[in-house]
């Protein structure tokens, strides 16, 4: 994971690279972080998976301009616009803009992380033994649900189609819990994603599954699906 950082402010620079620092120490989260004072030297690389841009940058150079460089060259990097003057965040859209951070809100800056984390996360594979001892790929963005099924796994992907796979659901559960998953009762781990209702006591998937809300669960399981509805703007 590679996360840069393009402001030509010493001062700013320091603070959003020490802010980035502690969530990713926080977070347990490996990551490269590195701070450029310019956008050309930047651009020189321009590998990354997370760039915080200020707009407005010394020598005329333009954030918008290096953000549309990015988008025309490919890239999937996400970017972050860094600025004092909120005014200039409506010219995002034209860029694709991933987040604005007011520098006078640095704690936005988590915020943005936690999404970011979220989001990236759910694009990874998992590598799981089914029955047959077999090694299977699973896209964890389509990943539905899992739910227990004797002493086996079943993955349920968005499409219909399953998996059986070895493991145990809170070892799995407590695995996937970073990446928008729940573990909402002991027989159900549900991709937060894909929650079309809530009521008191159940949840609707998009496919219709109605699954009941453990009662131990219940507490923790609002708090993080209200958490990611909050991130995702759903």
């Amino acid at each position: 994971m590679r996360i840069c950082i393009v402001e030509d402010e010493a001062v700013w620079r320091d603070k959003i690279k020490t802010v980035i620092e502690k969530y990713c120490m926080d977070k347990n989260i490996s990551a490269q972080i590195i701070a450029y004072d310019n956008g050309r030297d930047f651009m020189e690389n321009a590998e990354a998976d997370l760039l915080f841009l200020d707009i407005e940058l010394a020598e005329g150079e333009d954030g918008f301009k290096i953000a549309k460089e990015l988008l025309d060259s490919g890239s999937q990097c996400k970017v972050c616009f860094l600025t004092s003057h909120t005014e200039l965040a409506r010219h995002g859209y034209k860029v694709n803009a991933f987040r604005y951070i007011d520098k006078r809100y640095l704690e936005e800056i988590d915020e943005a992380l936690d999404f970011f984390f979220q989001t990236k996360i759910q694009e990874r594979i998992i590598d799981c033994k089914d029955t047959a001892g077999t090694w299977c790929r699973i896209n964890l963005s389509e990943l539905l649900l899992i739910e227990t099924c004797g002493r086996k796994l079943r993955y349920l992907m968005l499409d219909g189609s399953e998996h059986f796979c070895e493991g145990r659901i809170s070892e799995t559960a407590q695995n996937l819990s970073p990446f928008g998953f729940f573990y909402v009762q002991r027989s159900y781990i549900v991709n937060l994603k894909y929650i079309e209702r809530v009521n008191s006591r159940e949840i609707i998937l998009c496919n219709g599954s109605e699954i009941t809300i453990g009662r131990a669960h219940g507490r923790e399981f609002k708090e993080a699906f209200f958490k990611w509805r909050m991130l995702s703007g759903d």
